[in-house]
């Protein structure tokens, strides 16, 4: 009797363990998608590692507005001065007017930091005139796009923007593919680095001033207005041409009575005649 109550009872604790153990193994899968996310997370963090900070010259931007000359030397934060002489000179103005054209040949900049304008003689930027300023900042200007592969093959002395005079504003640039080396007769220096290049526009750094005699010559002053012309004055003798003319004149009626005396006596002679025959 005890057997055939207890085999019930065990058939339905097996059937309910076998249920527990049923619902378990089917309530395991579903916290897998809970797990996931942060398995993904983890693995898609370790993928996409930041990106390094770009080095070298700055990259033109992917708008195709043309570049501008002084925004490009702000970015690079050591060329304030070399800023200043664009503005005042108006040669920023210039070159980003050329550059928005569609034929241009572009441009070489040779940019010096502050650094080399502090290593200039105190007081000699401010002694500049006005046409001294100009001719420093054409004289790191060249009209044409040049790499530095270019400058190895390039023809000089180079053309500068500083009236394309050679003679007073020289400038040879020679390349031998790692270093650029340049001289003007009074500065022997070299490019530092590529500061920006896109195809038109090339800006590279310089760790010196480009002078020249042409831009050290004492520019000639400019010549003095001529003072008025002073009123002729009438010298205090000025009456005496017309005193020697009237004494001239008297002088000649005082002489012309010895040519009419024979005149007058032969007169005189016939009067004196006829008197006597008269009597």
């Amino acid at each position: 009797m005890m057997e055939s109550l207890l085999s019930p009872t065990l058939l339905l604790l097996i059937f309910f363990l076998l249920c527990t153990t049923t619902s378990g193994q089917l309530s395991a899968p579903a916290q897998a998608p809970s797990q996931a996310p942060s398995g993904s997370t983890t693995t898609a963090g370790q993928s996409s590692p930041p990106a390094p900070s770009p080095s070298g010259p700055l990259a033109p931007s992917a708008s195709s507005s043309p570049a501008d000359i002084v925004a490009i030397l702000r970015k690079a934060r050591k060329f304030s001065t070399f800023i200043g002489l664009l503005k005042s000179t108006q040669m920023d103005a210039e070159i980003n007017s050329e550059l928005k054209k569609k034929s241009n040949a572009g441009f070489t900049i040779f940019a010096p930091t502050d650094s080399a304008f502090s290593d200039l003689k105190t007081g000699t930027l401010n002694s500049f005139t006005d046409n001294q300023k100009a001719a420093l900042t054409k004289f790191h200007i060249i009209n044409s796009f040049l790499t530095i592969s270019q400058f190895q093959t390039v023809s000089n002395p180079l053309h500068t923007s500083a009236n394309g005079n050679t003679k007073e504003f020289p400038l040879n640039v020679i390349g031998n593919g790692t270093q650029v080396n340049m001289t003007t007769g009074l500065v022997n220096t070299t490019v530092d680095s590529t500061v920006y290049s896109d195809g038109q526009l090339a800006v590279y750094e310089i760790p010196q001033v480009l002078l020249s005699q042409g831009i050290l010559r004492t520019q000639a002053p400019a010549p003095a207005p001529l003072p008025p012309k002073p009123k002729k004055v009438t010298p205090l003798n000025s009456q005496a041409p017309s005193r020697s003319t009237t004494s001239a004149v008297d002088s000649s009626d005082g002489t012309a009575l010895p040519h009419h005396a024979p005149i007058v006596v032969s007169i005189g002679v016939a009067v004196l005649a006829a008197l006597r025959l008269c009597l």
